[in-house]
C-alpha cells in the first residue's frame, strides 16, 4: 500500500511532531502527533484509504469505461473519494447528512462531485448511497462495512496501513520503539481497527495501549465495548462532524473488541480547546483529530488517574503519539465560531 501511495501526486509522509510541553503536562515521557492536515493534497487521512480501495475496485471490473463512485460521508472521506473521481476520469455522488459545515460541503462540490443533502443522520446517509449505487454503472466505496458489504470497506481499512508504517518510521528516527499509547479518534472504527491489525500484529516488544476516543453524543464504541456487543446510538449534534457515527462498522467490531485497551468519550468543548492548543504549539488539527489529546487528558489526568494510568501502563517514560485525522481547514465546525 506504501508503494502505490507513494506513486500518487503530492505524496510525502506527513508530519510527526514532538510537542514537548504535553509530555509535561500529560506527565508522560514524550508526545507525538501524527498531523494528516497536508495528507495527499487533502487536509485529513481520508484519502489512504479511498485511493487504494478505488484502485482495487477498478481493477477488477471487467471494462475500463466511466463508472459513478456513490458514497455518504461527513465530510472528509467524500471530498477523498470526489477527489480520487476527478483524478481517474470518473464521476462521484456524495450524500451529505445534516450537521456536516457548509464549508466541507462546498469543498466536496469543488472536486466536481454531484453532492445531494440527506435529512437526517450519517447512518441515513450510508442507507441512501448504497440505494443510489444500485444504478447502472455504479460502485458504492463506502468506509463502513455491514453484512453482504465488506470487500470495499477492508481495502479501506488495508490503504490506512500507510500511515502507521510512517509513524513507525518516524518514531524510529526520532529513536523510540514502540508507542506505550497510542490515541485514535473513532467513527465506524475502520482507522481503529487498522491501528488494531498494526500493533497486535507485533511478535515481539513491548505491547502497545491502544485508545479509542469519540464523541459523547455518538459513543457507539463506548457502548459497544461495554456491552461485548454492537450497539448503536442514537446520535446528536456535535462539531466532531467526522465521528458522528451511530454504529460501527461490522468489520471493525471485531478488532475493536478484542484489541482496544481503553474507549473514551469526549465533549465539544474540550476537542475544541484541545485543537486550540494544538494550533498554539503549531499543529492545524480540527476538532476530530483534536479529539485524541482530550482523550488522553481524560484518562492521564483528573480523578481516578493512577487507576487508569495504571490500566494502561502509562508511566513517567511512555511515549504517547496521537492521531490528529483532520486539519482546522477540514472541518472548521465550532472553531471558527469560538465554542
Amino acid at each position: 500500500m506504501r508503494e502505490f501511495h507513494a506513486g500518487l501526486p503530492d505524496y510525502a509522509p506527513t508530519p510527526l511532531a514532538e510537542l514537548p510541553a504535553l509530555a509535561e503536562e500529560l506527565g508522560v515521557g514524550r508526545v507525538f502527533v501524527k498531523d494528516e492536515s497536508t495528507r495527499l493534497g487533502l487536509p485529513a487521512f481520508k484519502a489512504l484509504g479511498a485511493s487504494w480501495a478505488i484502485h482495487r475496485a477498478l481493477s477488477q471490473r471487467a471494462s475500463d469505461g466511466p463508472v459513478r463512485l456513490v458514497t455518504a460521508t461527513d465530510g472528509n472521506h467524500g471530498r477523498a473519494v470526489a477527489r480520487m473521481a476527478r483524478l481517474l476520469g470518473h464521476r462521484a455522488h456524495v450524500l451529505v447528512p445534516e450537521g456536516v459545515h457548509p464549508a466541507a460541503v462546498a469543498a466536496i462540490t469543488a472536486e466536481g462531485a454531484e453532492v445531494t443533502p440527506v435529512a437526517g443522520t450519517y447512518d441515513d446517509a450510508v442507507r441512501q448511497a448504497a440505494d443510489a449505487s444500485r444504478e447502472p454503472g455504479s460502485m458504492l466505496v463506502q468506509d463502513t462495512a455491514w453484512p453482504g458489504y465488506e470487500q470495499i470497506p477492508g481495502w479501506i481499512v488495508e490503504g490506512y496501513s500507510t500511515l502507521f508504517a510512517e509513524v513507525d518510521a518516524q518514531l524510529y528516527a526520532a529513536g523510540v520503539g514502540s508507542p506505550g499509547l497510542v490515541s485514535v479518534p473513532v467513527g465506524v472504527g475502520s482507522l481503529a481497527q487498522a491501528a488494531v491489525t498494526h500493533y497486535r500484529s507485533r511478535a515481539a516488544g513491548a505491547a502497545t495501549a491502544l485508545m479509542a476516543v469519540e464523541p459523547d453524543s455518538a459513543a457507539c464504541a463506548l457502548a459497544s465495548l461495554t456491552r461485548r456487543e454492537p450497539v448503536t446510538v442514537a446520535t446528536g449534534t456535535t462539531i466532531m462532524a467526522g465521528l458522528n457515527c451511530g454504529a460501527l462498522s461490522s468489520l471493525a467490531w471485531p478488532y475493536l473488541r478484542d484489541g482496544l485497551d481503553a474507549a473514551v468519550a469526549v465533549t465539544d468543548a474540550d476537542s475544541a480547546g484541545a485543537a486550540r492548543d494544538l494550533a498554539a504549539f503549531g499543529v492545524s488539527s480540527g476538532p476530530c483529530g483534536a479529539a485524541t489529546l482530550a482523550g488522553v487528558r481524560a484518562a492521564l489526568t483528573g480523578g481516578g488517574t493512577d487507576r487508569r494510568r495504571a490500566a494502561l501502563a502509562v508511566g513517567r517514560a511512555t511515549t504517547v503519539v496521537l492521531l490528529s485525522t483532520e486539519g482546522a481547514a477540514a472541518n472548521p465546525h465550532g472553531l471558527d465560531s469560538g465554542e
